[in-house]
């Protein structure tokens, strides 16, 4: 494969798309999965064959469009946006192709939900089929890999990756290509990649998104990142509960092969490189580093103390760089555009755009991607439309169960990674739940605790026991039996555990609770003073008045 030859499977494919006269794309990653936009796209595709026009009509299935709460979503070209789509719907659609929209399904674009949003990492996602590698070479893909395999070298790779200002959008945001340096710098008989695709956040959908509808961005940004630190091998370690991702990335991964953009010598060069899937079994501790290599390695996943880092001593003792997906899906874009490009994005400490899964209660659930530094009220009021049925804001959690609860002092607040840092919260990997009025905020902070103690490894006492008896406290106070005594000890086991435990999932699980007596302590006051939940949610509680 060379330069010249990938142009050629890009023109190709142009000409051949160039040739309908129109196009009509169906959402088919899993948020309209579910709405049933497969018998929608099967009852355009009959409708088409019924009248003929195969030849000037085709149906193409694409990956997620965003506004998961209006699907099946489809597209016609650059005319119409339709929302709730049912099969029934498939002759007007076809009617409406030479003619006048229809109305009744017609979604508006020029709203805040489609105008406010930046996209890099979902540039492709809702127009290229996800299953065909030339469709996802004719917008340009794997050209920034020949570029960097034709033009540069491995320095000149990770200096616009660092030049970027690029950090690692797993949760962490550790600098990317500081990691990507010290694993290039690293000494070892053989290096590895791993995309870490084990998204386990409560309400996270990122980046099965990513991977259902644009998997070869993230190969290609894997490839990038093997040629930059010397690695020959990669792993791309997925949730088991992902199964048209993982059906997607399976079939790209042979297209990549049999075009020869993935195994050895690749588009001539001396990179080798070949990439393997490893099914996660669902244990949240494995999106942790050291624990998701144990369980790629076959062991149990659990983590382990460091030093030394997996950048140094990591899969099967060797250096290791460990990215999520939505970091390896920006690297094409920024080694295409270069590392200055991507820096003008975002704020001066968080570089760029995230990739938000918004959810809870807000009229537009969906994928999105923001500038850093837009605000939460930005976020929930302008791109996800507000709160539905006249309910009022009470608070957004951001970081899934290691971040914190924030509420209405915070809206106008950008979000960065410092910003959230010092409201109590995290980025994490980019969950975003809104609540509204009718939630209690303690029994919030059972429900994250109640997951945090479920999902511990126990591998250590702070975490396994803590969480245990912070959950114990928890319930005792949403059963209107706490006392003032449980919340000073909630606060104490709290601070135990960010101290004492032993990786970020014990460290980081008191997040909730202690953003919620933070903001929110009037709550923890009715219960355990007044024996009564302000919401109503709890047992044997009532609402005010």
């Amino acid at each position: 494969m060379s330069p010249e030859e990938l142009e050629q499977i890009a023109e190709t494919e142009r000409e051949r798309q160039a040739q309908f006269k129109h196009t009509i794309k169906v959402c088919v990653a899993a948020g309209c999965v579910s709405c049933q936009s497969e018998p929608v796209k099967a009852a355009l595709e009959k409708e088409v064959a019924a009248r003929h026009c195969e030849g000037e009509c085709q149906i193409k299935g694409v990956g997620c469009m965003g506004l998961c709460a209006q699907g099946p979503l489809v597209a016609v070209g650059h005319r119409a946006l339709y929302q709730s789509v049912a099969e029934s719907d498939a002759a007007a659609i076809l009617d409406s192709l030479d003619a006048a929209p229809v109305d009744r399904l017609v979604c508006p674009t020029d709203v805040p939900f489609f105008q406010k949003q930046k996209k890099i990492v979902l540039e492709n996602c809702g127009n290229i089929d996800p299953e065909r590698i030339e469709d996802y070479i004719a917008v340009g893909g794997y050209t920034a890999l020949m570029q960097a395999l034709g033009e540069m070298t491995p320095v000149q790779v990770i200096t616009e990756i660092t030049r970027s200002g690029l950090r690692g959008r797993g949760g962490a945001g550790y600098p990317t290509g500081l990691k990507w340096s010290t694993v290039s710098k690293a000494a070892g008989e053989k290096k590895y990649v791993i995309c870490n695709a084990d998204e386990g956040d409560p309400g996270a959908f990122m980046d099965r998104s990513v991977l259902e509808s644009d998997p070869h961005r993230v190969l290609e940004g894997m490839l990038i990142a093997a040629y930059a630190v010397g690695a020959s091998e990669g792993y791309i370690y997925v949730r088991a509960e992902y199964p048209l991702a993982i059906k997607r990335l399976r079939t790209a991964i042979k297209q990549a092969e049999r075009t020869g953009l993935l195994g050895s010598n690749i588009c001539g060069s001396r990179l080798s490189f070949h990439i393997d899937l490893r099914l996660g079994a669902g244990a949240f501790v494995c999106g942790e580093e050291t624990a998701l290599i144990h369980s790629i390695e076959g062991r149990r996943g659990i983590p382990q103390p460091r030093p030394p880092y997996p950048a140094q001593e990591g899969l099967f003792g060797e250096p290791t760089l460990i990215n999520n997906v939505e970091t390896f899906a920006n690297v094409a874009p920024i080694i295409r555009n270069g590392g200055d490009w991507y820096a003008q994005i975002g704020t001066e400490k968080s570089k760029g755009t995230k990739v938000f899964a918004l959810a809870g209660s807000v009229k537009n659930t969906g994928l999105v991607e923001v500038p850093m530094g837009t605000t939460l009220r930005e976020m929930v009021f302008e791109i996800g439309g507000g709160l539905p049925d006249g309910h009022k804001f009470k608070a957004v959690q951001t970081g899934g169960p290691s971040g914190g609860c924030l509420p209405e002092q915070f809206l106008d607040m950008p979000v960065d990674y410092e910003n959230l840092a010092r409201a109590g919260s995290i980025m994490g990997s980019g969950g975003m739940i809104v609540m509204d009025d009718s939630s209690c905020m303690v029994d919030v902070a059972r429900f994250f605790m109640d997951f945090c103690m479920s999902e511990s490894c126990g591998k250590c006492v702070p975490c396994r026991v803590g969480t245990f008896h912070m959950h114990g406290l928890l319930t005792k106070i949403t059963q209107r039996r706490g006392n003032t005594n449980d919340i000073a000890q909630l606060e104490e086991l709290a601070d135990l555990l960010k101290q004492t435990s032993l990786c970020g999932l014990g460290q980081s699980a008191p997040n909730p609770v202690l953003s919620t007596l933070r903001y929110f302590a009037e709550e923890y006051k009715a219960h355990v003073e007044q024996q009564r939940c302000p919401a109503g949610v709890c047992k044997n509680g009532h609402k005010d008045g």
